[in-house]
């Protein structure tokens, strides 16, 4: 049997990893309406990432015998003026899903509970990943600016991520 506040921790992370693919799908609306469609694929794939990511905690809270307790989402907010930052609110986003993963692995251990930290293990290497690969599409638009050719390009390049 999960103990309470592990279960309560895992239904806080469904909710943030809803609440990261709600903000990602509403970033792609950014990126659309600036006519930015590669921009805006590589934020839609990032929203079916996320969500799978809280199915993953829900099926685990299923198959252990929990209780899922669905939480409201919020509006997401988007008050970036250009692409470079809207990619470091995206990296501020995805630092802060870390330290989120990083506190529950800290609490599977402290309650012995290690099929949440295999689960977990698999969640921190993710994050890893994608970490470095914002903070990668970060470099590359302070690299070739906010306009022009070399943005097209990137915007290309970015149009190409599988789903």
């Amino acid at each position: 049997m999960m103990k309470p506040n592990i279960q309560q921790e895992i239904n806080d992370q469904i909710q943030a990893e809803f609440q990261s693919a709600w903000l990602y799908l509403g970033m792609a609306g950014w990126f659309e309406e600036k006519n930015l469609d590669g921009f805006a694929h590589w934020m839609k794939a990032q929203w079916r990432e996320e969500q799978d990511h809280a199915m993953k905690f829900y099926d685990h809270l299923m198959s252990r015998g929990g209780t899922v307790d669905i939480q409201a989402l919020e509006k997401p907010t988007i008050d970036a003026n250009d692409v470079t930052q809207m990619f470091q609110a995206v990296l501020e986003h995805e630092q802060y899903i870390t330290g989120r993963i990083n506190t529950l692995y800290d609490l599977a251990q402290e309650e012995n509970d290690y099929p949440l930290e295999i689960l977990l293990q698999w969640f921190i290497d993710e994050q890893v990943e994608e970490e470095e690969q914002v903070s990668n599409i970060l470099e590359k638009v302070k690299m070739v600016g906010e306009e022009g050719a070399n943005l097209y390009l990137l915007d290309r390049e970015l149009a190409q991520r599988g789903s």
